[in-house]
């Protein structure tokens, strides 16, 4: 019996996508620089934290642009001290496999799935992010096949707590050209995050979008350490100055390529208590001061901020308010951006 499976329809290819949706010049230039600013700074030439934030999900593109656009008038005023990466999140994984599953998904979370629409939502949403506000920015690597679709926008991509193990993601993140922050997995399994890592610096040759490819392998992939959840359920956070000494040896142990972590300040480091994420950040700053190891090593924070507080569900028509995870309203999120300035 073949596979059960409905084929719909064909997709464009990337390169399709691309031809339709191209990108200028302008764009091609700010992504170069860009992408230039943020190797010096994960290879330790350029000393700024950066900051990937936003959004849980992408799900509404008017919000989301004024968001970032807000971002951009915050980032003008802490330029020598931080660099912004806006999150923008077009595809979610979910814990048990059903809900919204992000804009690739349903480019409308009120209206039914269409992935033709959701790849071109995607693509547009991303561009006009870098036209409108001089930010690439950082999406999820959910389906490693997918990210040819935007691999001329991004500037940042993160592997997921439970993909992270998948000789898929791994393969695909050795040949991505920017940085790729590996989650540790829900589990908490520090090892199977650095394994991670040692695959995707290594250089590959796999079978990916119908053809053999070979890749030179990412020196810039690297940890991000989420917390992660007990074997009884309970939420356990790493982000603190033991767990940042614990990385530390975990990366002496081999010879890495320029190590570094991003800390996911929400997940399970705040048990989805976005406003510890507040907290959690002004720690993860005080362990830096107390050891030039652990500030070498801290390359960054991942903030989940939106435009209004908490979160909401799918039709309550809160402008600027999460439809998945819980976030920080802007306020306090252009708040905590400053003093981040002042504490780094």
């Amino acid at each position: 019996m073949e596979m059960n499976m409905e084929f719909i329809r064909k997709l464009p290819t990337p390169a399709e996508l691309k031809e339709e949706f191209p990108v200028s010049k302008k764009i091609a230039e700010i992504k170069e620089a860009r992408d230039s600013e943020i190797k010096d700074i994960f290879e330790g030439k350029e000393d700024k934290l950066i900051l990937v934030i936003g959004p849980c999900s992408a799900d509404n593109e008017d919000a989301v642009i004024d968001y970032i656009s807000r971002l951009r008038e915050v980032q003008e005023k802490v330029a020598e001290k931080i660099f912004i990466i806006p999150r923008i999140y077009t595809n979610k994984p979910r814990t048990i496999g059903v809900g919204y599953k992000g804009m690739l998904h349903q480019p409308d979370p009120e209206k039914k799935e269409d992935m033709l629409k959701g790849i071109i939502a995607i693509r547009e949403l991303h561009t006009r992010a870098v036209e409108e506000t001089g930010f690439t920015c950082a999406d999820e690597m959910l389906y490693p096949e997918n990210h040819r679709y935007l691999s001329d926008l991004l500037s940042y991509v993160a592997v997921g707590a439970r993909s992270v193990e998948d000789q898929q993601h791994r393969l695909t993140a050795s040949g991505i050209g920017i940085p790729v922050g590996m989650k540790n997995p829900t589990g908490g399994d520090i090892s199977v995050m650095m394994n991670s890592i040692t695959a995707a610096q290594s250089s590959h040759m796999f079978l990916y979008r119908g053809w053999e490819v070979k890749t030179p392998g990412n020196p810039l992939a690297h940890a991000i350490l989420r917390g992660y959840v007990d074997k009884f359920g309970r939420n356990m956070p790493n982000y603190h100055y033991e767990d940042l000494q614990h990385l530390l040896e975990a990366y002496a142990e081999k010879d890495y390529e320029n190590p570094a972590v991003i800390i996911d300040t929400n997940h399970s480091n705040s048990g989805k208590k976005f406003l510890e994420q507040i907290r959690i950040s002004k720690d993860i700053m005080h362990s830096c001061k107390v050891s030039s190891d652990i500030h070498k090593l801290v390359k960054g924070l991942m903030i989940e901020s939106y435009i209004e507080d908490g979160a909401q569900k799918i039709g309550e028509g809160c402008y600027g308010k999460s439809i998945t995870d819980p976030c920080l309203g802007w306020e306090k999120t252009e708040r905590l951006i400053y003093e981040l300035a002042e504490l780094w």
